[in-house]
């Protein structure tokens, strides 16, 4: 019987595909349309650039067994980490008027003065820019299609964890 589930190389090479496009919009938005990224946003894009890291290096090494369960399960963390951030964003997008959180200072400004440790906790709180709605497609804000990119990466790594494969 066949699968309709590619092998498991081509697969990765896939949703590495999928991050390349992911982040070539991100790159189109932010240069040539001018829509400048919030904390939050740049910490989704390490999330893409993580898996998409991942994702590389399992579809150039192309492992067997274990190794595609480790891919997996690296890819399904990164899935999970930027997932949970575009999810606080969406979250703060959608807070009324009064409750969204002042702007704070700039992610670079942050870096160089405060221990990462403090930069990450103050970026994962949110600030007002975060919480700005500046563009969307089909209804969908652009941290709600990171959210889909995310939920596609993470269904990847779950294909990888639980596939059967031959011995």
């Amino acid at each position: 019987m066949t699968s309709i589930i590619p092998a498991p190389r081509l697969l990765n090479l896939l949703a590495l595909l999928a991050c390349l496009f992911a982040m070539a919009g991100a790159l189109y938005l932010q240069h040539v349309d001018g829509l400048e990224p919030c904390p939050l946003c740049i910490f989704q894009r390490v999330g893409v650039i993580a898996a998409a890291l991942v994702l590389l290096v399992a579809a150039v090494h192309g492992p067997k067994r274990v190794g595609v369960r480790i891919y997996g399960l690296l890819t399904g963390l990164a899935a999970i980490g930027g997932g949970a951030v575009s999810i606080r964003h969406i979250w703060l997008q959608n807070l009324p008027p009064d409750q969204v959180p002042a702007c704070g200072p700039g992610l670079e400004y942050m870096l160089d003065v405060f221990p990462l440790q403090n930069v990450v906790q103050q970026v994962l709180a949110g600030s007002g820019e975060c919480a700005e709605l500046d563009w969307s497609f089909l209804g969908l804000s652009l941290p709600a299609w990171s959210l889909v990119v995310f939920s596609g990466l993470l269904a990847v790594a779950l294909i990888q964890l639980f596939r059967p494969l031959p011995r």
